[in-house]
């Protein structure tokens, strides 16, 4: 639900906090204005060495959505190393975001990894909040496809999710993960279709997380492959209303083609078993996946989605990137309807804000609809 219509300013500020922050030159003394000072520091921004201290840094602007109205987006990109001596173990990132509008509507998060020295344990975790209007079209592809089942409610919802890995092989990881969800749905403008279902959850999850990794970084990969697969269980006897499961499968590859040019590819698949609430359901759309559909308007209990893009730098630090993708929601594994595909097709501005962290702008189009995304990292 973080979708961008007409960003009018990506660089209303750019704020560096590290131990030794300076964005002057030694050898310059005359002083420099606020403008010069934003531009060295973008000069220099993706020059630094990654070291033990953090390089944190700060990028956003107002913008303006036709569903949330006008709004400041701020985002933030952390990048550390715990063994910056050690060239074989991998940049630990950190990505904070914020949003407010004039809806009104509320978002904020953080996510990032956690990488130990020698690659041998790795931490992935995400916390996000929102408090925004939003729209419901209803359960089952026939009514989400119809736009005249567009309804509007107010969205609360807390998510929280970590995963911890060791090191069992040269490239594979596995290790134990934990879920948070907490959604509450009011002001509903058409309560009939949401059919009777819960308006407010509140699930915890655990499980088992396997990774296979050769990825030559985590936040732009050049080249590698990476295999994510996920099986978490929110059990009745944690206090759980609804218990269901969850099985979840990523698989990317990225190569190099021509100078500048790199093709990454991804396949993801989710499916759900037992009482899922609607609100925990598979779902498209959004800033990383299927970018151009409304996030939340298609969902069921499995989706399944495949996206091919080319990523080409063009002049020094600015890119473009062109992708196409297609997806398929679908209640049951014997239930997918060739017939109810969901196309997609996007471009994407690149500009490297810091070594191997991009801040991109991509815009999508889908079935019947399209979105401008600003975010930063790749969406895959």
């Amino acid at each position: 639900m973080k979708k961008l219509i007409l960003p009018v300013l990506l660089t209303l500020c750019a704020t560096e906090i590290t131990a030794a922050q300076n964005v002057t030159d030694s050898t310059d003394t005359k002083p420099r204005n606020l403008i010069d000072k934003v531009m060295a520091y973008f000069n220099e921004s993706n020059k630094k060495p990654v070291g033990r201290n953090m390089d944190f840094s700060l990028i956003g602007g107002p913008y303006y959505s036709s569903e949330s109205k006008f709004g400041l987006g701020l985002v933030a990109a952390g990048i550390y190393s715990t063994a910056p001596e050690d060239t074989l173990t991998s940049p630990s990132n950190l990505s904070i975001f914020a949003k407010a509008t004039t809806a009104p509507n509320l978002e904020g998060g953080v996510e990032g990894e956690h990488i130990w020295p020698r690659n041998r344990y790795r931490l992935n975790y995400e916390v996000s909040f929102s408090s925004i209007n939003t729209y419901y079209w209803g359960a089952g592809y026939a009514m989400q496809s119809n736009n005249a089942n567009k309804s509007k409610y107010r969205y609360l919802a807390s998510h929280a999710e970590a995963h911890f890995a060791v090191r069992v092989g040269s490239n594979l990881y596995i290790g134990p993960m934990a879920t948070f969800d907490y959604i509450n749905a009011s002001h509903l403008q058409n309560p009939e279709l949401w059919d009777g279902e819960p308006l407010r959850n509140f699930n915890w999850g655990i499980g088992a997380s396997l990774r296979f990794d050769t990825r030559d970084n985590l936040t732009a990969p050049n080249r590698g492959v990476y295999v994510r697969w996920d099986q978490s269980f929110d059990f009745h006897w944690m206090g759980n209303k609804y218990p269901f499961k969850v099985n979840e499968l990523t698989a990317s590859w990225y190569g190099r083609l021509w100078k500048g040019a790199v093709l990454a590819t991804q396949a993801h698949w989710r499916i759900t078993w037992g009482d899922t609430p609607w609100s925990l359901l598979s779902t498209i759309g959004g800033s990383s996946s299927m970018r151009g559909y409304y996030e939340g308007r298609y969902r069921d209990k499995g989706e399944a989605d495949i996206t091919v893009e080319l990523r080409q730098k063009i002049w020094r630090r600015n890119g473009i990137v062109v992708w196409a993708g297609m997806a398929s929601l679908f209640p049951g594994l014997g239930d997918i309807n060739f017939h109810q595909l969901l196309p997609n097709f996007g471009i994407g501005y690149r500009w490297e804000f810091k070594k191997n962290m991009n801040v991109r702008v991509d815009y999508g189009i889908g079935k019947h609809e399209s979105g401008i995304f600003f975010n930063i990292n790749e969406a895959f």
